[in-house]
C-alpha cells in the first residue's frame, strides 16, 4: 500500500502551535497550492490543504513559518471522523506531514541556536 503526498504552496495564516496533556507539540496550517491550469476565466485557482506536523518539527514550523512563506509539504493523507457540537459525524482531511522544508528566504540573520533540532526534522531553512 502507498499513501505518499508532496505538496509546494503558501501558508494562508501563520501556523497554530499546540501542546497535547502528554507535552507533545503539535501545529497546523493550511498551505494553499495553486492548480496546473487556468479556469475558463484565464485565472489560477487553488486548493487549500489542511497540513498537522508534530514534536520537534512543529515547534520550528511555528517559529520559522508565516503567512504567505513557501513550503514543501512530505506525508500522508489522513482522513478521520468526530462528533460535532450538534451531534453530527463530521469529517476531515488532512496532511499529516512526515517532513516540511522552508523555501522562502529568511530575511535577517537568525537568532543564536535558530537550528536547534532542525536536522533532525530533516530540513534546514534556506
Amino acid at each position: 500500500m502507498l499513501n505518499r503526498i508532496i505538496l509546494i504552496g503558501r501558508l494562508t495564516r501563520d501556523p497554530e502551535l499546540r501542546y497535547t496533556n502528554t507535552g507533545k507539540a503539535v501545529a497546523r496550517f493550511t498551505l494553499a497550492v495553486d492548480r496546473p491550469f487556468k479556469n475558463q476565466a484565464g485565472e489560477r485557482e487553488a486548493d487549500f490543504i489542511n497540513v498537522v506536523v508534530w514534536g520537534q518539527m512543529a515547534e520550528n514550523c511555528s517559529k520559522y513559518l508565516s503567512k504567505g512563506k513557501l513550503a514543501a509539504v512530505d506525508g500522508r493523507l489522513e482522513i478521520r471522523s468526530f462528533e460535532g457540537q450538534d451531534g453530527q459525524k463530521r469529517w476531515v482531511a488532512e496532511v499529516a506531514a512526515e517532513t516540511v522544508r522552508f523555501l522562502s528566504p529568511r530575511e535577517s540573520q537568525p537568532e543564536p541556536g535558530w537550528n536547534d533540532g532542525l536536522q533532525e526534522a530533516g530540513d534546514l531553512p534556506f
